[in-house]
């Protein structure tokens, strides 16, 4: 029943595919097997009904499809261009390496020729985004969940170049507190995170970047004393590693944060709106920090940050 919202979610981003494109698809149902050589992206057609001829059955040797779709990919390789396996999934790998250890280490391995990882996991079922999320991160690449159409136009169309076209992979962002400054803190969705509270530094690993790529950490903090005493003190110090695409030299880029605080209904509605989906989230995990706050909360926020510009973001609540 997954296979027709996959092939309509395909056929979308085929729309998209320039004749300087090559695509190839490797199938692993029953067996492993190309279903469609080397093709330009101008041959539409020929790629959909490739696409339409795509039949559900057997087991998923997920191992084999993987090394299949990397050594095709290197055979196709495109110097200084963006060359990338897309792994599209109802999370099931029954055959070959199924322990994620030694998924990692295979994807590991692969990412050493150039070649990036996009993991896709499409509709519910045994979707496991544990697996999914780990060889993405070891693929020098990135993950999403599709399980409607509109979301398969976000993931492979309209945020396609976003991601797709990588400009820096190895991306660390380190964030250190001034303890005199910060008594505590909390990065936010990382409750489970040992001594988080104890501990004064954070790493966020962001992994591969792509042209107009985003990414949003928020910290909860409880300073020592009142907040008009720290006013434009220096409270953190950030620092940014990262290594450009086809240059292993490590990139830094070091900020000193002031301390600023303002009210959560003077801020741009942007982090206003980010705020009310961590919430929500916290509120779903049953999170011990959501008890000071009820849905109806969220809901209020969510809605007193969104515009008629970005309006469409209320279907995310």
């Amino acid at each position: 029943n997954l296979l027709p919202f996959f092939q309509s979610a395909f056929k979308l981003f085929t729309d998209h595919l320039g004749e300087e494109d090559t695509l190839i698809i490797v199938t692993y149902g029953g067996g492993v097997g190309i279903a469609l050589a080397p093709t330009g992206g101008n041959n539409k057609q020929k790629i959909k009904d490739a696409i339409d001829s795509l039949i559900a059955s057997g087991d998923t040797p997920g191992e084999g499809a993987i090394r299949i779709a990397y050594d095709q990919a290197k055979k196709t390789f495109i110097k200084n261009g963006n060359n990338r396996v897309i792994l599209a999934t109802d999370g099931d790998f029954n055959i070959g390496q199924t322990s994620e250890k030694e998924l990692e280490e295979m994807i590991v391995g692969f990412r050493q020729t150039g070649i990036y990882l996009t993991c896709l996991g499409v509709g519910m079922g045994n979707y496991k985004d544990s697996k999914l999320e780990t060889l993405a991160k070891k693929g020098n690449g990135n993950f999403a969940y599709i399980d409607n159409l509109q979301e398969a136009q976000k993931v492979l169309v309209t945020e396609f170049t976003q991601t797709i076209y990588a400009v820096a992979n190895n991306t660390y962002l380190k964030i250190s507190f001034d303890p005199q400054v910060v008594k505590e803190y909390r990065l936010i969705g990382f409750d489970n995170k040992k001594n988080a509270i104890e501990d004064s530094t954070s790493e966020l690993e962001g992994g591969e970047v792509g042209s107009g790529h985003a990414m949003m950490a928020i910290f909860e903090i409880q300073p020592h004393k009142k907040d008009s005493v720290f006013l434009n003190i220096p409270f953190a110090d950030v620092a940014l590693q990262y290594k450009l695409v086809g240059n292993d030299n490590a990139g830094n880029q070091d900020f000193r944060v002031l301390y600023d605080p303002k009210r959560i209904d003077e801020v741009d509605s942007l982090y206003r709106f980010a705020a009310a989906i961590a919430m929500f989230g916290l509120g779903l995990t049953q999170s011990r920090s959501s008890k000071n706050y009820k849905s109806e909360d969220v809901r209020a926020l969510a809605k007193r940050a969104v515009t008629r510009k970005n309006a469409h973001t209320q279907k995310i609540m």
